[in-house]
């Protein structure tokens, strides 16, 4: 079976290959623009985004939203994750953070699904924002967020172990999942 990632990321293409591989599944990434809405929950993007895209791409697709939410900035940057980075990066957000002392936060990653309908899955991971970037795997926010019961950063840890407990991993592991239930009437 082959399935289309709309993604121009390409760490979240290589985490989700990892999932979906052993299911038999063909990974393609494909780089696809659509318009990303404002809204409040990550869900409606996504749903806007796949509504956006089902008359584009004539096979089955998905497509991931995540965010970071630091609980001392009410959820911010939350649905704003990507802009935040691409402005402020890892060093403006620990900038904003000095002198806080409730760093914590968590993950959220939202996965649409379209194969003729629409499939939400997602997954959510608590952490903490670090004092200092850490580590040079992964992506993003990586280097500054530390999951809750870990002392390293996702920066730190191999694609396998921030698979393992991470939101993307999570809502990757209730679509793989899915899949592995529904993949005889795809």
């Amino acid at each position: 079976m082959r399935v289309l990632f709309i993604t121009s990321n390409r760490g979240k293409f290589e985490e989700a290959k990892k999932y979906l591989e052993p299911l038999g599944v063909e990974l393609i990434q494909k780089k696809f623009e659509y318009p990303e809405i404002q809204a409040s929950k990550l869900e409606d993007v996504v749903k806007f985004g796949i509504e956006w895209l089902k008359d584009e791409i004539d096979m089955p697709f998905f497509i991931d939203d995540s965010g970071l939410f630091i609980e001392a900035f009410g959820g911010f940057p939350g649905v704003y994750s990507a802009y935040i980075f691409k402005t402020l990066g890892n060093e403006g957000i620990l900038k904003l953070m000095d002198g806080i002392e409730n760093r914590r936060a968590y993950f959220e990653s939202v996965i649409g699904y379209y194969n003729g309908k629409l499939h939400i899955f997602k997954g959510i991971v608590h952490g903490s924002i670090g004092h200092e970037k850490r580590g040079n795997r992964g992506f993003g926010f990586d280097p500054i967020f530390i999951p809750e019961g870990f002392s390293k950063t996702f920066a730190e840890m191999t694609t396998e172990e921030k698979n393992n407990i991470s939101h993307r991993g999570r809502a990757l592991s209730e679509f793989s999942k899915w899949l592995k239930e529904n993949l005889g009437s795809e």
